[in-house]
């Protein structure tokens, strides 16, 4: 893992590659339609982007909210990199990002499974469980 570096997508190289691993992760493997996978807030959102030995192995957004609010999106990491601490480094990136520019809350909506990963990470759920693509998902938040 030492030789994964995890920063702000800078070029438009970057940011294909983040692309690139949000379809591997949603629309191949989680059969997620990509009209519903991209969307207008890619044009401006900050983007993520996790490299190991040159290959794009994860991405993630954050997406700048009135009221000091960053809803962090599009997480994702390729099934041959994940429990690497990979998705870990992209969020806390994705939110020292938000807190620099002002953000005071970091919100997101978790697929249901995956909510212990952000349980441990600070997030707490708020309200019930919701139905986003044909998954569930529960809208979670965090103090920044």
């Amino acid at each position: 893992m030492s030789d994964t570096i995890v920063k702000l997508v800078e070029t438009q190289a970057e940011l294909r590659a983040a692309m690139q691993v949000r379809h591997r992760v949603f629309v191949q493997e989680q059969q997620i339609p990509v009209e519903e996978e991209r969307d207008e807030a890619d044009e401006s959102a900050i983007h993520a982007v996790a490299f190991q030995g040159g290959q794009a192995l994860g991405a993630g957004r954050v997406v700048l909210q009135d009221g000091g609010f960053a809803r962090i999106g599009r997480m994702a990491v390729a099934q041959s990199a994940r429990t690497q601490g990979i998705g870990s480094r992209i969020l806390a990136l994705l939110e020292g990002e938000a807190r620099a520019r002002g953000c005071r809350w970091s919100v997101l909506h978790a697929q249901e499974y995956f909510k212990s990963f952000y349980v441990k990470r600070g997030y707490s759920e708020h309200g019930n469980v919701f139905f986003e693509v044909d998954i569930p998902h529960v809208e979670m938040r965090k103090r920044l």
